[in-house]
């Protein structure tokens, strides 16, 4: 095993950017891809329900992303760690670090799920259900909250792998799981007429298929094993998790926040509006996901090398991710303008309101996407190399600092165009923030 990380820790340290950045990149990115089909999955197969389904989808949306900012949290702070250590040579705390984030992520979610059953009316009220769209809310939410264990701990465990440079057994296991999810979703929704919880038990299922094929894929390869007798609950360990992985858990903690005040709001124009807005977070979180994933694909040699006081090629790797986003994302933007209410269509083509609604709020949100390649890369650049400030203060920004305020303002003032432009004033803004953030350390590092 020792040798095996040697071998790793050679080609991490000496391997040509582009090419070692794009081999880890690609199963990362079909990772995020995947990841994100999940929910694309649910938001198809239910739009073929009613508007009031697709809206339910749309509100649990912010609980799944809070079970996601917990599994992120310890998979990123984790992962972060293990990277350094791997690339300082320490491996006995990097195995020490795997087997604490993994063992506190599922405690975390079960106790997700034993909180969010008990309160699951209140909960759904609160998130913006309207009265017509509570009782799919309570029954899709219901199923979900019981897979909060499986898809906490699955995110640490696709974390940790990715962070060690092996992002490939991590995909497999992703993979896996989406592929159950696309199957059993129109097979439990219209063949068993589950309705709009066949969805979520098409999800959970997956997640559970995920979970199992993941832990397994840890036992193989260069993969740091997950043992209960390296679990070290102490204050050394979780301040390093709150350290590397904070920025994740306001990021997307304040994402949760940010689709509650969303529907909140476009729940003031009907439930075409929130169904609209649903659908067109959806797109844009697929469309980001393989720059996340791209970005991913640059964390393990940042974390290597970082560790290794090889600045040069921490800077090397990040100006070729940022360069690569931002040409990918312009053309999705250019594409996703011109095709915007044919996209929003495949979801809900039965509810024009729902398309032109949608159409507009992803024209908006389209202007200013590529600026995300910038943003996203050096959030992901300032978490790992440790700079826990300054990546968190970024890390908030989008759905948080700028995002909040500007939905609870504009819509005053511009009634739905406030709603459907909110993020795309906020994205510009956090474009702005990442400059002055990120250039004083790409510049230290010369």
């Amino acid at each position: 095993m020792k040798k095996e990380h040697q071998d790793k820790y050679v080609l991490m340290t000496t391997a040509p950017i582009p090419q070692l950045v794009g081999s880890l990149a690609v199963p990362t990115i079909i990772s995020m891809l995947v990841t994100s089909v999940y929910v694309m999955v649910d938001t198809y197969f239910v739009g073929k329900i009613s508007t009031q389904a697709t809206a339910a989808v749309g509100i649990s949306f912010s609980v799944m992303a809070i079970i996601q900012a917990f599994g992120f949290f310890f998979g990123h702070g984790s992962g972060n760690y293990i990277s350094r250590k791997l690339g300082a040579r320490d491996y006995k705390n990097a195995e020490k670090m795997a087997a604490t984030g993994f063992f506190s992520a599922f405690v975390m979610g079960c106790l997700i799920t034993i909180l969010g059953l008990l309160f699951l009316t209140p909960i759904c009220r609160e998130l913006g259900s309207t009265p017509t769209i509570l009782p799919y809310t309570e029954s899709y939410l219901g199923v979900i909250l019981l897979g909060a264990p499986f898809m906490a701990s699955s995110l640490v465990l696709n974390n940790q792998m990715r962070f060690q440079g092996n992002a490939l057994y991590a995909m497999v296991g992703i993979m896996t799981g989406t592929v159950l999810n696309i199957g059993l979703a129109p097979l439990f929704i219209f063949v068993f007429g589950m309705g709009v919880a066949g969805a979520a038990w098409a999800t959970v299922c997956g997640q559970i298929c995920s979970f199992c094929i993941l832990i397994y894929m840890d036992s193989k390869g260069e993969n740091i094993r997950i043992r209960f007798r390296n679990f070290t609950p102490n204050s050394t360990f979780f301040k390093e998790i709150i350290y590397g992985g904070s920025p994740s858990l306001c990021r997307q903690g304040l994402s949760s926040v940010a689709t509650i005040l969303l529907n909140v709001a476009a729940g003031r124009y009907g439930d075409a509006a929130i169904a609209g807005m649903s659908i067109v977070t959806r797109i844009c979180m697929f469309i980001n996901s393989f720059l996340i994933g791209f970005g991913q694909g640059f964390q393990p040699v940042c974390g290597y090398n970082y560790g290794a006081g090889i600045y040069s090629r921490v800077r090397q790797g990040f100006w070729f991710c940022v360069k690569v986003g931002f040409v990918f994302l312009t053309c999705c933007s250019i594409l996703g303008y011109i095709y915007a209410p044919d996209v929003v269509s495949w979801f809900r083509k039965e509810d024009m309101e729902v398309i032109t609604i949608g159409a507009r709020a992803l024209r908006w949100q389209l202007i200013t996407l590529p600026l995300g390649a910038w943003i996203i890369l050096c959030n992901m650049l300032l978490q790992t190399i440790r700079k826990p400030v300054r990546a968190v203060i970024l890390s908030s920004a989008r759905q948080g600092l700028f995002f909040i305020p500007f939905i609870i303002i504009l819509p005053s003032f511009l009634g739905l165009q406030g709603v459907e432009m909110c993020q795309a004033v906020a994205d510009f803004c956090s474009f702005i923030l990442a400059i002055p953030l990120t250039t004083s350390i790409l510049k230290a590092m010369k």
